[in-house]
């Protein structure tokens, strides 16, 4: 993570929301991930989705694990509650976060290295539990911080920067999320901001587990083998005193395309993401339309985005566990420790 804030110099005309604040005061620290990365751009659109809806800051508790994305709540949100956890145990703070205070908007941003291996079973638990909250995956099919191996969401047959060939089927986090009992599922491309923006600001609405899969390019590990110009030649055809590495700035990836239509975009590393965009009819209220739409989808190579599945009618983990509407982090000793006779009578009910 990164200790040096943005400069806090606002345009005079910069637009303002209801609470007076101007879209620079939901930024956080200055970003440390490769130039052009796509997790840079949803935390642009985490940023106009809290904006837009006139979010006080401090009414936000963001949380994440470990790894590239796990880094990404640093650049947003600089004066709302933060928690970086261990790897993969995002969901078990967020839920125990959640049950002390459910006054707070939960915000939770992973990984596919995060969600889809270590905490695969955390993953699961959250969404079935229904913990009201927004579970953001950054997905970009590999381990960033170190060195670019295959995660569990990279594709069969996909290929690394060294040329290995994944042999391994790839987890479909939505998929998953909705089998497991999420109230909101959507998937959107990093680039394609139009689209981005909605669906975060619905997910931050909606009451229940609510999940996003972004698809997000990793602009360092394009660099593949067998090119005579990679840095991986150059080091390994040369007597280096020592091992510098280096990683050249790329231009974000963005796109735009109308619903119903599908849009081939060219990743860095020359792969083709092939993204399928929702209709304008498409249903999101029938659960079993959405999961048929994402197996086609899956038989024709296609990454179905857009919002496809909302139950609005959902419950949260509080109404399931009949807490009471205080946050129990405000409960003094009078309600916590009812007296001995409550506890007699207890006891005597469990005999």
């Amino acid at each position: 993570m990164t200790y040096l804030p943005k400069p806090k110099l606002h345009r005079r005309d910069a637009p303002v929301n209801s609470l007076g604040y101007t879209r620079a005061d939901y930024e956080g620290a200055v970003s440390t991930l490769c130039a052009g990365c796509g997790h840079d751009s949803i935390s642009a659109a985490i940023v106009q989705a809290c904006f837009d809806l006139d979010i006080q800051p401090h009414r936000v508790a963001k949380l994440s694990g470990i790894g590239c994305s796990s880094k990404t709540p640093d650049y947003f949100l600089g004066a709302s509650h933060g928690f970086n956890s261990v790897h993969g145990r995002m969901p078990s703070v967020m839920t125990g976060a959640n049950l002390a205070n459910r006054d707070l908007i939960y915000l939770g941003v992973s990984g596919d290295g995060d969600s889809a291996s270590i905490g695969l079973g955390q993953f699961a638990h959250v969404m079935r539990r229904g913990v009201n909250m927004t579970y953001i995956v950054e997905n970009n099919g590999v381990y960033g911080l170190t060195k670019g191996q295959f995660s569990a969401t990279a594709d069969k047959g996909s290929q690394s920067k060294r040329g290995v060939v994944n042999s391994d089927s790839a987890i479909d986090l939505v998929s998953l999320a909705l089998e497991l009992g999420a109230t909101y599922v959507g998937r959107s491309f990093s680039g394609d901001k139009e689209q981005l923006v909605p669906l975060i600001k619905g997910a931050l609405l909606h009451r229940g587990a609510a999940f996003i899969d972004v698809l997000s390019p990793c602009v360092t590990f394009n660099n593949h083998a067998g090119s005579t110009k990679s840095f991986d030649y150059v080091r390994e055809h040369n007597e280096a005193v020592n091992r510098i590495d280096v990683i050249m700035p790329h231009q974000s990836i963005t796109t735009a395309y109308p619903p119903g239509s599908l849009r081939e975009v060219v990743q860095h590393d020359g792969s083709v993401l092939r993204l399928r965009k929702l209709a304008e009819d498409y249903d999101p209220t029938n659960h079993l339309n959405a999961v048929t739409h994402l197996q086609q989808g899956h038989a024709k190579g296609e990454l179905l985005t857009g919002l496809l599945y909302i139950d609005s009618s959902a419950e949260d983990l509080h109404v399931h566990l009949n807490t009471v509407d205080s946050p129990l982090n405000r409960l003094a000793e009078r309600e916590l420790c009812p007296g001995n006779a409550t506890l007699t009578a207890l006891n005597a009910s469990l005999r």
